[in-house]
Parts: structure tokens; C-alpha cells; sequence
């Protein structure tokens, strides 16, 4: 029996699409209603077939269904619930991709009190962005964790899981303030270091007459590829987990100056321990499948 038979999903981008693509892949008999706030990509959600109906209305997109899914950047996660508060069925549950839970589970509850809500995160994607960059085998093999709060229906909880499990996911339950601080960790400040070490290559490539971005090595081009993402969603990301994001920053920033220490004095052993411990920390992701071994990560060359 499948979890739900009427699923909305509200901001149609990378993963929004991406769901509407898996569900019609996996759950072809669910129905699928979209909406976006852009009325180009509503256009572009029509020309590609991603839903039965785009509407054009968030309240409208929502009237009927028994699933509804908040695809839009976690700054906005309130102001889009109170758009649909008084069109939300009453035994719909309320759902979301977010990629920090505390705040929005705050600022969802503010908006739609009676909204019975489930927030999850897919812990996937690309560097790309908007409804053509989707695919509907995104989620295969990815983990996906459900937080809802304590004092949730279990049942309510329990679908949710299972509609992620029917898109290939993985599924993971954790405390809302778990899951920030864990994401902080390994999502946020990837990033965060990531924009940084782009940011000043781009200060340096004109001083380097344009060397930097000719030479680059595949460990900068990795960095640019995280760089790329979406620049809203992941200011919104940094400022709605900012104290988690703040505390492993700090601790970052001790780690660093350890290590231009041990650079500076020459210590060889402390660099060769450091460099044997992240090692292992690679190949423990391959051995769960979470990334390719290949050469170079499996870059084709030409």
C-alpha cells in the first residue's frame, strides 16, 4: 500500500523536480500536484510533464492533497507554510527538504500551528539548480533522515519514512538540534570552506593574470564544483544554523592553526598522522557506497 495518494510539492527546482520525477518513476499511480512562485519555471514544470497540474496558487496546490512537500529555501519555509495554513487539509502532513531543522521546525509551527509536520532531509544533490537540472534517481542510495519532534504521530512519521524509502533512500531518524549539528559538520562547513578558498582564488587570479583558474588542479575544481551551488538556499542555510554552524567553524579554526603550527616547526610525524586519519575517513565513505573509488573520482578525460 503505498504512503500517500496525493502528493503537492511546493518550489520546483533541483529536488522539488527531482521528487516529481521519482515519484512518477517509482509511484506512478500517486497523484502529483506542483507549484513554484516563478511563473517561468511553473512554465517550464508544464513543458517537462512534471506534475498533473502546476498551480498557480501555493494555497490552490494544496487543497486536496495528503502529502505536501516544502522545496523551497529554509528562509522561506514560514512565510510559504502560512500561505497554505488555511487550504492544508486537516489530515494532510506537512513535509520539507531542508537542510537545517530547528529553525524551520520553529518558524513552520509559527506559521501553521495545526499543520500536522514531518520535516526530513535528503542528504543529496547536485551543484546544479532549477527544474530541468532534476532526475529521478537523485535520492537512489542516499540517506534521507526524518526528524520529526518528539510528541509527532507515529504513524504521520512513519509514512514519511516510507515515501522516502519508495524513492531509493535511505532513512535515517534523528532529534531536529541532532541533525544541525551533524549537517553542520559534514555539509555546511564544506561549503562554507568552499566558497571561501573559490572566493580567494578569484581575488588572486588577477594578480596571477588569470593562472589560477588555467592551472587548476583537481582538488580546486572539486572545490569550484560545491561553489556553484544555489547562492540563496545556502545563505539561508548558514544564517538559520548559524550557532551550529559558528561552533564547528571554531573548532575548525583551532584545527587549522594547529596544523600551520606543526607546518611552521617542521613536525612531519604530526602532518603524516593527520593525513593517515582523513585517509581512512575516504575510504570508510567508498566502503559504504557513499562516493565513486575511481581515479579522479571518476572524471572522464579527454
Amino acid at each position: 500500500m503505498l504512503p500517500f495518494a496525493r502528493v503537492t510539492v511546493i518550489g520546483l527546482g533541483l529536488i522539488g523536480s527531482s521528487i516529481t520525477r521519482a515519484v512518477r518513476q517509482y509511484m506512478p499511480s500517486v497523484r502529483i500536484t506542483g507549484h513554484d512562485a516563478d511563473p517561468q519555471v511553473r512554465e517550464t514544470a508544464v513543458r517537462l510533464q512534471l506534475c498533473d497540474d502546476v498551480a498557480d496558487t501555493p494555497g490552490a496546490a494544496v487543497i486536496d492533497a495528503d502529502l505536501v512537500i516544502l522545496c523551497v529555501p529554509v528562509g522561506a519555509m514560514g512565510q510559504v507554510a502560512g500561505e497554505i495554513a488555511d487550504d492544508l487539509p486537516a489530515d494532510a502532513v506537512l513535509s520539507d527538504v531542508g537542510s537545517s531543522k530547528e529553525t524551520v521546525l520553529a518558524a513552520v509551527r509559527e506559521a501553521a500551528p495545526h499543520a500536522l509536520f514531518v520535516p526530513a532531509h535528503p542528504v543529496a544533490g547536485t551543484e546544479n539548480s532549477g527544474p530541468e537540472a532534476g532526475f529521478a534517481t537523485l535520492f537512489q542510495h542516499r540517506w534521507c533522515i526524518v526528524t520529526a519532534p518528539e510528541g509527532t504521530d507515529p504513524l504521520a512519521a512513519e509514512r514519511v519514512c516510507e515515501f522516502w524509502r519508495r524513492l531509493g533512500a535511505m532513512v535515517e531518524t534523528m532529534e531536529p538540534a541532532h541533525h544541525d549539528r551533524v549537517l553542520a559538520v559534514t555539509s555546511h562547513l564544506p561549503h562554507l570552506i568552499a566558497y571561501t578558498i573559490v572566493g580567494t582564488a578569484s581575488d588572486l587570479e588577477e594578480v596571477t593574470a588569470s593562472e589560477v583558474i588555467k592551472y587548476s588542479a583537481g582538488g580546486f575544481r572539486d572545490f569550484t564544483r560545491i561553489a556553484a551551488s544555489d547562492p540563496t538556499m545556502w545563505r539561508d542555510v548558514f544564517l538559520s544554523n548559524r550557532e551550529a554552524v559558528l561552533d564547528m567553524l571554531q573548532r575548525f579554526t583551532e584545527d587549522l592553526t594547529s596544523l600551520q603550527r606543526a607546518i611552521r616547526w617542521g613536525k612531519g610525524d604530526e602532518l603524516f598522522d593527520l593525513f593517515t586519519r582523513t585517509r581512512a575517513v575516504r575510504r570508510s565513505i567508498i566502503d559504504q557506497g557513499q562516493d565513486d573509488a575511481r581515479p579522479d573520482f571518476g572524471r572522464a578525460h579527454d
